[in-house]
């Protein structure tokens, strides 16, 4: 699974002009879902981004995960996180999962980021909508839960 989280001060997602999400300080999660994913990519995701110490304390230094000053967590269903643009103009999105299975991680990631006990606000699954926020630093993060099986030493 891959996630670009963005640290907000407000953000909001609208379908077919009727504003369906809203949260103030906290995370905005593009989230999107690849053939090969599992739970477990969705467990590890919910505890990363939770966790990540990418709010300010006093000194302005990334001290504070979401989980420890309360944020407000937006998720955003985001299959073009799965595009790979390195033949042609068109982006191809063969390594997206398909509807379906896409639909059933990405609710099970809702779920988990519900058990943290932060307040979750979601997207509509396989909508058009128009996400608007105000990116906080800018703070943006690209995550991807393949990256944990991968040594840190090249």
């Amino acid at each position: 699974m891959r996630a670009l989280v963005q640290r907000v001060t407000w953000a909001i997602v609208t379908v077919g002009g009727e504003d369906v999400a809203h949260i103030g300080r906290g995370l905005a999660v593009l989230l999107g879902v690849g053939k090969e994913d599992a739970a477990e990519d969705a467990q590890y995701l919910a505890d990363k981004i939770t966790n990540l110490r990418i709010f300010p304390d006093a000194a302005a230094r990334f001290n504070y995960s979401a989980l420890d000053i309360g944020a407000e967590i937006l998720l955003v269903s985001q299959f073009t996180l799965y595009g790979d643009t390195r033949k042609g103009r068109r982006p191809d999105f063969t390594s997206a999962a398909a509807p379906d299975k896409a639909q059933q991680l990405y609710l099970d990631t809702v779920e988990r980021f519900r058990q943290t006990g932060l307040s979750v606000a979601t997207g509509r699954f396989q909508e058009h909508m128009l996400v608007s926020l105000e990116n906080d630093g800018p703070v943006t993060l690209m995550l991807d839960s393949a990256e944990r099986l991968r040594s840190r030493r090249g």
